[in-house]
């Protein structure tokens, strides 16, 4: 199982309009990262998990948890995943999670309770160690990431006491 874990920090905790995910703080953003790590060219992979951190106002903070392997109904554009989360902001939530539909979930959780739920977690940044170094020893890595505003400070002191590593992907910043 590969999972990852991406930091909106601005992202709505509210329901959205689908006309416009960018205002909805950089919503289309999450989209995209979402598409990203679940679709391939005529597929989905069955073994990855993506959460999303929502910390944009009304009301954060506010966790998704999108399967790979259960998910129904998703396609890979930014306004069909936008309307997945959309949805799932809707209903009611806890500290405990909340099926919204197949494959998809909610909860009311900060980033030290999903920090807590995984075991392998590596933090994706520039300066990292190249991940070709690693990846050969990774069991069931969750790696984490910012928005376009990257991760906090006090997140990155969180982040970092859990990580096993920080790794890069490139030493550019790349979105999704």
């Amino acid at each position: 199982m590969r999972t990852f874990l991406i930091i909106g920090n601005r992202a709505s905790t509210k329901p959205f309009s689908l006309n416009d995910l960018p205002g909805a703080g950089r919503m289309d953003i999450l989209c995209r990262c979402v598409s990203q790590a679940l679709f391939l060219s005529h597929s989905i992979r069955k073994d990855v998990e993506v959460f999303l951190l929502l910390l944009g106002q009304p009301d954060p903070p506010k966790a998704i948890r999108i399967s790979g392997g259960e998910i129904r109904r998703m396609s890979p554009d930014e306004r069909n995943i936008g309307g997945h989360i959309r949805k799932a902001l809707t209903v009611p939530c806890s500290a405990e999670w909340r099926e919204v539909h197949s494959g998809l979930w909610v909860a009311r959780m900060g980033l030290k309770e999903l920090l807590d739920e995984f075991e392998e977690i590596y933090y994706l940044r520039e300066d990292g160690e190249d991940i070709r170094r690693v990846v050969d020893s990774m069991d069931s890595p969750t790696f984490i990431l910012g928005d376009h505003l990257g991760v906090m400070p006090e997140d990155e002191r969180l982040v970092e006491k859990h990580a096993k590593g920080i790794i890069s992907v490139s030493p550019l910043s790349l979105m999704a």
